[in-house]
């Protein structure tokens, strides 16, 4: 289903600074995601990535610079920004005690999407019962995966979104790609290994 065109955007960066005790994390990053786009964020370990995509989802605020969504500076309204993202960082979130579908059941209400769909996307409509404890590594990868689906934002921020998947769960997230940015949604992921984002620009950071 289209995003309304309202709700989609472009999300700009210009001179984002940060310094970490001594050390420059990141000095001066521009860059530019509109609808339908799709960018990757490389480079070594340490160089930033992670860093940058929290700055992007405002949970962190630069040092210097400005972060805008439509040319308007996100730091104006942090609360309406976290509602148009959904963020995927290394740690899936999941609380073990509680059913695969209790986990997700709480993104389904925040974001508006259909539980049972985005089950049947991350093929894991069959574990929908399973305490998350009992879940594989890939297998939680794949629930975290649903809560973004769920949530219906246009901008994905996502810190390595193919860790711990396998070729068939990489397909998948390939197509909710695809169908994402379809629907006037934006990518913007870190990544060491390919993911299946063709005609993604590329911002390399160095350490």
């Amino acid at each position: 289903m289209p995003f309304p065109p309202e709700a989609c955007g472009r999300l700009e960066a210009a001179g984002l600074v940060v310094v970490r005790g001594e050390r420059l994390v990141l000095d001066g990053i521009d860059l530019a995601c509109g609808p339908g786009g799709a960018l990757l964020l490389r480079g070594p370990n340490g160089a930033g990535k992670s860093t940058l995509l929290r700055i992007l989802a405002g949970l962190r605020a630069p040092d210097a610079g400005q972060l805008s969504w439509n040319g308007a500076p996100v730091a104006a309204d942090r609360i309406l920004h976290a509602g148009r993202v959904a963020y995927l960082g290394h740690q899936d979130a999941l609380k073990p005690g509680l059913t695969l579908a209790e986990n997700l059941r709480l993104a389904s209400r925040t974001g508006g999407g259909a539980l049972e769909p985005a089950l049947a996307a991350l093929a894991l409509s069959a574990l929908r019962d399973l305490p998350a404890r009992l879940l594989s590594a890939g297998q939680q990868r794949r629930a975290a995966l649903a809560r973004v689906l769920l949530l219906r934002a246009p901008v994905w921020l996502l810190d390595e979104p193919s860790l711990g998947l396998d070729t068939h769960a990489i397909e998948l997230l390939g197509a909710l790609f695809t169908a994402h940015r379809a629907a006037g949604g934006l990518v913007i992921a870190t990544t060491h290994v390919p993911l299946p984002l063709p005609t993604a620009a590329t911002l390399v950071l160095e350490a």
